[in-house]
């Protein structure tokens, strides 16, 4: 009897013949060996079969066949790849096979890639063991073979599979085609276009709100200027810069004329106060008197590892590429055995994977740019107690642990980009290894007569970790200020009552800026934390709770929205912007079906799955919350009779819109 392997891809299967000694010549469509034969799928075999397969009255679009809910979904094989359905299908049942070993992607979208292949293949009276893989090294390989569950493990992640797709789908045709049966020709006459069919989608809409909603924002800011007064204070030949603040014996308490506490609303209000400082100073020889110095160390430890969203908008950042090609890059080093599985949302480390992390380290001992930094670990043995930090964490991990290099694999056949972002994700890796970066805070208060000017400086003591960053240090990375010892031991010497000299007072002028456009690699990050976009990464690491997509969808739906033209993305700096028909359809839903819009309630059917994937609801209780929303909102947008007042609201956008391009 033999062994059936089946990958998603071929290349993954060819990994998986070459760590099974399967002899390399292809037959049609797998390879065979004595004992094993290694076939694959070409990524989806199977889809779900659209409404007109259930009875044709459902090919022509009406409200009257809204909502669409079948109890039991069609599926069919995809039309470009039947003959590799044929094969496989035929392998499943083969006689001689009694064991099949699923090794598609470990996570849900692989599980439910095989899960319809052995539905739609009848498959029956074989056993099915589930391969579970974090890299393709032939290593991982056998011990994942050696490992596999069977497949009945993995049924929770399964029914969340289907759920996912169903919903998707039910979401999808139901709402596309009642906004479009009710809304297109409003849509279509206003935008000057023959026809227009609205894709709508769970969370692709939700995308769009976000974008359109901070471009609003943007669009309605108010710019407030404001001047501030900045003092030059010099000691031992070295000059230290500060800030006026306003206190409760300064002449400008409770002043109207404040722009908050540290600076004006108008101009001459600053120079009034840079006269009267000036007066004062002059009187006591332009002396200054140090009020306090406030000393305080700040520890910074080593960021988190890369999960895929933190890749994708790190990449975005640092290489201005969109999140699919950041993907797209991950999946080609994931395949060349260099690095980890690339769809994941966890930025930790295993308990289990802990244990082994020196050969990940000691691979990196070859590659020339890290080798100083892999050896110098090793040498110290300061990944011994890796897993008593917060680098190491079980409870934190679901499909897969964090991206990081494998230590295996060949550099040598990789592009510019693709060594630059294996570079990215070995720095970060390495850096956990090495102590925190120590700063020198100094909270310094200035008086000038009634008046105090403050200075906030910081200087880093120990470097840590960011020497193994520092090639990555991009403009506006904070490491402290002047470095130089002889400026870090003149603050430090500062004490109450100490006495400088003031050299010089001006005026810096200012404004209040609108919120940042998303980027595309930000964006991913406010889809991760249901979309709150948060800057701080300590933050970002203590949000729980599901996103919106998954890692492995998010990069694929804008890209979506950016070919449907809902989105524009500018190729050269990754900002996002909505397009006129993506206001337009915002409106559209905003009027009829405006929870779609809601970043918390689309992460919450995100949390929904994975409550299903974990076994706390049943897969009944999931779809009749799906059946009842889908229902009640079609419902109710039959009855709506806005079209007209709906027209308004476009006609207004549209001249902001224009106003803004122009």
């Amino acid at each position: 009897m033999k062994k059936l392997f089946i990958a998603e891809k071929p290349s993954v299967a060819a990994e998986f013949a070459k760590a099974l000694k399967v002899p390399t010549g292809r037959k049609n469509g797998y390879l065979e060996g004595d004992s094993v034969i290694v076939t694959w799928c070409v990524g989806h075999l199977i889809t779900m079969s659209y409404p007109e397969k259930y009875d044709e009255k459902f090919k022509r679009w009406s409200l009257d066949t809204l909502p669409f809910l079948p109890k039991e979904f069609k599926y069919e094989v995809i039309d470009g790849v039947k003959t590799q359905f044929a094969i496989v299908s035929n392998l499943l049942n083969r006689e001689d096979v009694d064991t099949i070993y699923i090794c598609t992607d470990s996570g849900r979208e692989g599980e439910y890639i095989y899960r319809l292949v052995d539905m739609m293949a009848n498959v029956k009276n074989k056993v099915r063991k589930r391969v579970w893989i974090d890299s393709q090294t032939e290593e991982e390989i056998r011990r994942g073979i050696k490992d596999a569950k069977d497949w009945s493990y993995y049924d929770n992640l399964s029914s969340a599979a289907f759920l996912r797709a169903k919903e998707d789908y039910l979401m999808g045709i139901n709402f596309s085609r009642i906004l479009t049966l009710k809304y297109s020709r409003n849509v279509a006459n206003f935008l000057k276009l023959d026809r227009a069919v609205l894709s709508v989608g769970r969370v692709m809409t939700c995308v769009v709100g976000m974008v359109v909603n901070r471009e609003r924002e943007i669009r309605n800011f108010v710019k407030t200027p404001f001047y501030k007064v900045l003092a030059k204070f010099e000691n031992q030949g070295m000059f230290i810069d500060g800030e006026w603040k306003v206190n409760e014996k300064s002449k400008y308490f409770n002043s109207p004329m404040l722009y908050k506490d540290n600076g004006f609303r108008e101009k001459i209000y600053a120079q009034k106060l840079i006269e009267h400082v000036e007066e004062i100073a002059n009187e006591n020889g332009r002396e200054a008197e140090v009020l306090s110095n406030e000393k305080k160390k700040e520890v910074k430890n080593p960021p988190l590892l890369f999960n895929l969203a933190e890749a994708q908008n790190e990449c975005s950042k640092r290489f201005k590429i969109s999140p699919d090609e950041t993907l797209k890059i991950i999946q080609e080093l994931y395949e060349k055995k260099l690095v980890t599985y690339p769809r994941t949302d966890a930025r930790v480390l295993s308990s289990a994977v802990a244990k082994e992390i020196d050969k990940n380290i000691r691979g990196l001992c070859k590659f020339p740019l890290l080798a100083d930094f892999a050896n110098d670990i090793l040498n110290k043995g300061t990944y011994k107690n890796i897993s008593k930090t917060k680098y190491v964490n079980d409870s934190q991990i679901t499909d897969h642990y964090a991206i990081i290099p494998t230590g295996f694999g060949n550099m040598n056949s990789l592009g510019r980009l693709q060594m630059l972002i294996y570079e990215l994700i070995c720095r970060r890796f390495l850096a956990i290894f090495y102590p925190p970066a120590i700063y020198q805070k100094f909270a310094i208060k200035f008086g000038i007569g009634d008046e105090i000017f403050i200075t906030n400086t910081k200087v880093c003591i120990e470097r840590g970790f960011l020497d193994v960053l520092s090639p990555l240090k991009e403009e506006g990375d904070d490491d402290g200020d002047l470095q130089k010892p002889e400026y870090i031991n003149m603050i430090s010497s500062l004490r109450k009552g100490s006495k400088l000299r003031l050299d010089s007072l001006s005026i810096k002028e200012g404004e209040t800026v609108p919120p940042k456009r998303y980027s595309s690699g930000s964006i991913i990050l406010a889809m991760e934390n249901a979309g709150q976009l948060i800057e701080d990464e300590e933050l970002r690491s203590q949000i729980k709770g599901s996103g919106i997509g998954t890692s492995a969808t998010r990069a694929d739906i804008l890209k979506k929205l950016f070919a449907i033209k809902y989105l524009a993305l500018n190729k050269k700096t990754q900002i996002i912007t909505p397009t006129l028909f993506g206001e337009i359809v915002y409106e559209v839903v905003n009027c009829s079906i405006s929870q779609l819009l809601n970043p918390e309630l689309t992460a919450s059917w995100e949390k929904g799955l994975t409550m299903v994937s974990n076994g706390d609801i049943s897969s009944d209780e999931y779809m009749t919350k799906l059946e009842r929303f889908v229902g009640i909102r079609c419902l109710n947008v039959k009855q709506l009779n806005n079209q007209y007042s709906l027209n308004a609201v476009f006609e207004k956008i549209s001249k902001e819109y224009k106003g803004m391009k122009g």
